[in-house]
């Protein structure tokens, strides 16, 4: 994978801003939940396919991947961290919990013969808790304006399954 100096720049800024931001989020007193239960690792389907890592705060959550991207021309590298809300209130089920999630966050394509892209993403979804196991399943569509180093609006799907620790 080659890349040019600009997209080097752009990567280890978001790189920082990311190491920033996680070290900060481990230092709160509701991360440390994360230990009982609110830490889940799975993987995602669709566009990209890869891992998926989340950490419930109550009514939010902080959701990544690291995950391969099939469409175009060129393999690519997928990163992303989003910042959701979930609402559990608003779809109501017999067994386990439904919620509603929406939220923001950034991602960094790697790609193999082009210019490496950085956008800012706009995940809207649903996710099912089951009641006597520690899984989640979720599907989501996720609007992304890419702001480097051009702009222009895509997109991405996926369903998926993350296991609890």
């Amino acid at each position: 994978m080659c890349l040019n100096p600009k997209s080097k720049d752009i990567i280890m800024k978001y790189i920082f801003t990311s190491l920033f931001i996680g070290l900060f989020l481990l230092n709160m007193p509701g991360i440390a939940k994360a230990q009982s239960g609110d830490f889940g690792l799975g993987i995602i389907l669709g566009e990209p396919t890869g891992l998926s890592a989340k950490v419930n705060m109550g009514n939010s959550a902080f959701a990544g991947g690291v995950a391969w991207s099939f469409s175009g021309r060129s393999s690519r590298l997928h990163l992303h961290l989003d910042y959701i809300y979930q609402n559990f209130e608003l779809i109501n089920v017999d067994v386990g919990r439904m919620g509603f999630y929406y939220g923001f966050g950034g991602r960094i394509l790697l790609r193999e013969h082009s210019d490496n892209l950085l956008g800012v993403r706009f995940p809207i979804g649903l996710n099912y808790m089951f009641e006597s196991s520690p899984v989640e399943l979720f599907l989501e569509v996720v609007p992304i304006f890419d702001i480097a180093p051009g702009t222009n609006f895509s997109g991405n799907s996926g369903f998926g399954v993350r296991y609890y620790f």
